[in-house]
């Protein structure tokens, strides 16, 4: 299964051309990970391995949410999959600001959550982990007992550094290495 998904990033999300990150630093090559989760397989491949690496690594955890838009089919695929194997994980998606309408949320799917469950902030693609890193505490704040962080890549540009020093747990199906090759 990791490598049918390895193959598909490679296939479908990895692009060698110069751009600029939401980190606003440069890159001389790009990893679309929308491609991947919006994808029949790849979602399928991508909530299958988050599941199992979570029931590994993360076997407390009983909530799963992540920033929108790249969480978005990752936490709703992964809690589809946890139904399946009688083992539920509620999913959350956490909006950059909260709505300026209706009830104001910055939390989408709150009424899902208690205070002190356990969670795991899901992510697509890591890079600095500054977005990550502002999801955790956001769900923090909510009350959640925010377990750590995953990723589908870790672009290994300082995230999971960063990630350490703040005595986050980390987690990351693939590295660029493994994409690259570098």
């Amino acid at each position: 299964m990791k490598e049918r998904l390895l193959e598909l990033i490679k296939k479908i999300a990895y692009e060698k051309k110069r751009v600029i990150l939401s980190s606003g630093k440069e890159s001389d090559f790009y990893i679309d990970l929308r491609n991947i989760t919006l994808h029949p397989e790849g979602l399928y491949l991508v909530s299958n391995l988050f599941y199992e690496a979570i029931q590994k690594n993360f076997p407390d955890v009983k909530a799963i949410g992540g920033p929108t838009l790249g969480a978005d089919p990752i936490v709703a695929g992964v809690s589809l999959i946890s139904h399946m194997k009688n083992n539920p994980l509620t999913a959350f998606i956490i909006r950059r600001e909260p709505k300026k309408y209706g009830l104001a949320k910055l939390i989408e799917g709150d009424k899902n959550l208690y205070k002190g469950m356990k969670a795991l902030i899901l992510e697509d693609v890591v890079t600095t982990g500054e977005s990550s890193f502002k999801a955790y505490n956001n769900a923090k704040e909510f009350g959640l007992d925010v377990e750590g962080i995953m990723a589908i890549v870790d672009r290994e540009d300082g995230a999971s550094d960063f990630f350490r020093k703040q005595n986050i747990k980390f987690y990351s199906l693939f590295t660029k290495k493994d994409i690259t090759g570098e």
